[in-house]
Parts: C-alpha cells; sequence; structure tokens
C-alpha cells in the first residue's frame, strides 16, 4: 500500500516506486542509490526547486500562495540560499538524479529566469551539453503594470535535458480548438466536411530525381520541386484529393476532420492555479504534457521537490509509477491528501 514514508524508513527492504519519502532529498536520494539499488531506474524527473528568491513561503486561512516573513501564517518553505550556497545545493542533487536516471530517461528543471542562465551551466556540465533538448518559456501569469525600469515578466523557464541522447519522446499533439478549426479550415464541400487547400510544390530544386520532372505536362514553379513524385500525384488526384483552380493550378485537399493536432512549440502557456494548495503549485496540465512526451505507462517519475504533489498526481492518473521527496512537513500533508496515501513516518 502506498505510504508516506520516514527517511529513517528508506533502509527498509520493500519498493521504492509509488512512495513519498519526508526527509532532505539529498540524503533521500543517497540511501536509493545505496540501500535500494536504484542507479539507473528513473525514467523521467521533473522537479521546481527554489530559486534563490530569499522569500519565505506561507500560507493563512485567507491565502495559500502567501510570500512573506511576517508572523501569523503557516511557514511552507524557506527559500533563503543565495549565490554560491544555492548554486552548491542544486549541483549536488542534480549530480545525485544523473546516477538515478535511466539510459533513456529526461529531466526538466523549473526555474525562474534569474537563476535559469546559472542552472543550465551546471547542468551541460553534469547532462553534457550535447544533451542539452530545449528551453521551454512557460507563460505563468498575466501581464502585470509594476513601475520598474525593465521589461514586464510573465514566464518562467523549464530547462530539459537527456540522460545519454537516446530519450524516450512520444510526439504528443494537441487538439485544435473550434475556433482554429474555423479559421483553418474555411471551405466546405458538397459533404459539408470543412477543408483547406496546400501547394503541391515546396522551395529548392531537384536535379535529376522525379520530384523535378513534368507532370500531366506541367513542371514545378521556377526554383522548386513537386512535394511528392508524380505518380503519387496522380494518387491523389485519383481519390479526389486534389483541387484544380479555373487557371488549372493543382493544389492538395486537407480535410478538418484528418487533423491530428497541433505540435507542441517551445513556449507553453499554462498558467499557475488562482487558489493553490500550496505556495508556487504548479498547472496540471503543463505536468501532464512533459509527463506524456518524455514517459511512458509502467516508466518511474520522480519530483524530489514535490511540493503539493501535483507532478505525483498527474503521473499516477497517467499509469506511471512515482517517486515523491519534500523537506516541508506542510508538503508532506497535502501530498498525503492528494494522493490518498497513508502515513508512516514521524517529523523530521
Amino acid at each position: 500500500m502506498n505510504e508516506i514514508v520516514d527517511i529513517g524508513l528508506l533502509t527498509n527492504a520493500g519498493p521504492v516506486e509509488d512512495q513519498v519519502y519526508h526527509g532532505d532529498n539529498l540524503e533521500v536520494m543517497k540511501s536509493m542509490l545505496i540501500h535500494h539499488d536504484m542507479r539507473g531506474k528513473i525514467d523521467l524527473m521533473y522537479i521546481d526547486p527554489p530559486y534563490a528568491s530569499d522569500n519565505v513561503f506561507s500560507t493563512s486561512d485567507t491565502r495559500n500562495n502567501t510570500i512573506s516573513r511576517k508572523k501569523g501564517g503557516e511557514v511552507a518553505y524557506e527559500d533563503v540560499l543565495k549565490g554560491d550556497d544555492y548554486l552548491a545545493f542544486i549541483q549536488h542533487r542534480l549530480l545525485l538524479m544523473k546516477e538515478l536516471l535511466s539510459d533513456t530517461g529526461s529531466v526538466y528543471v523549473h526555474i525562474d529566469n534569474s537563476m535559469g542562465h546559472h542552472v543550465k551551466v551546471i547542468m551541460d556540465e553534469i547532462f553534457g551539453m550535447n544533451n542539452f533538448l530545449n528551453d521551454l518559456s512557460r507563460i505563468k501569469c498575466n501581464p502585470k503594470n509594476f513601475r520598474q525600469k525593465s521589461f514586464g515578466n510573465v514566464k518562467d523557464i523549464i530547462l530539459y535535458y537527456s540522460s545519454s541522447g537516446e530519450h524516450t519522446w512520444n510526439d504528443l499533439k494537441v487538439p485544435k480548438t473550434a475556433a482554429q478549426i474555423e479559421k483553418l479550415y474555411k471551405k466546405i464541400n458538397d459533404k459539408g466536411q470543412r477543408y483547406t487547400t496546400v501547394p503541391l510544390h515546396a522551395p529548392g530544386e531537384t536535379q535529376n530525381g522525379p520530384t523535378g520532372q513534368p507532370w500531366r505536362g506541367v513542371l514545378p514553379p521556377e526554383g522548386r520541386h513537386w512535394r511528392s513524385e508524380p505518380a503519387v500525384l496522380e494518387k491523389l488526384d485519383e481519390d479526389g484529393l486534389i483541387e484544380w483552380s479555373k487557371n488549372g493550378n493543382p493544389r492538395k485537399i486537407k480535410f478538418a476532420k484528418d487533423d491530428e493536432g497541433s505540435r507542441i512549440q517551445d513556449i507553453l502557456e499554462y498558467k499557475d492555479p488562482q487558489k493553490p494548495s500550496y505556495p508556487t503549485e504548479k498547472n496540471n496540465s503543463l505536468l501532464s504534457i512533459l509527463i506524456q512526451c518524455s514517459s511512458n505507462p509502467g516508466d518511474i517519475v520522480m519530483d524530489c521537490f514535490c511540493g503539493s504533489g501535483s507532478t505525483l498526481n498527474e503521473a499516477s492518473k497517467l499509469g506511471r509509477k512515482f517517486i515523491g521527496i519534500d523537506q516541508s512537513p506542510m508538503a508532506i500533508e497535502v501530498t498525503t491528501k492528494r494522493l490518498g496515501l497513508n502515513s508512516n513516518s514521524s517529523s523530521n
């Protein structure tokens, strides 16, 4: 049965996955390597660590995401490490994460724009510059009108690295909205099907291949080539998938019903929840996308700064195994309720 596990129980035999550990993630990860032979066993890691913000995050009866040093609220966690101390804190944990990560695994580090470039240098050293995959920009909030001598900040970043270059990747598509479909597929045929048309040629000339040859006596426009060989174009026309203009210009028909959705780009608009259960809680849909793209059902997903348990919750819903770690008693309490876990811990 899933449990909240005290760090002192990590030396016990038994499964490590589908567990949440209450303690310093540095010590928990060391114990996983020493006592549970978890080296190379984690398929996906996502962390949203402290940002060196020099803030104390607390909650109160009226607000769940307060940044304050005032008395009265219950402290969730302190983000007070700065400079070299902060970078050493991150580096030590990333080194252990690298040891735990499988050869086909990958890691996402959610960070802000003030520390992101420093953390990227560390990740280049640990995971390798060649294994850097993306610097994702995440739109986190609505535009602000703060008075400051700089541009407004509405984003943070997610650094995405592969363990070895042979990482798991599922090319997830996001379905288009009804408004997008209507805008992109403006034509309607006699069967009531929405469609659009696209050119049959593409930039670049083919010197000797069939895509540079005439089709039905017509060459592709100067400086371009047919997207498919003439035999393929002939089959498309036979299947009614080419529309001819009044001037005899052929264009390929694309139906809205066949649209697989949009490929996810490196700017993601998934704003933070308005009423979080824990300070700095991240958007569930964002985490769901990252998990689906970079892991498969049955894989182990780890978040060693698990906070409210959002990553673990989404991993469980998607059929992945999970490992969560956090030192904050409040984080453990929120995660316990969220995942319906049993408690098998004492305070650390």
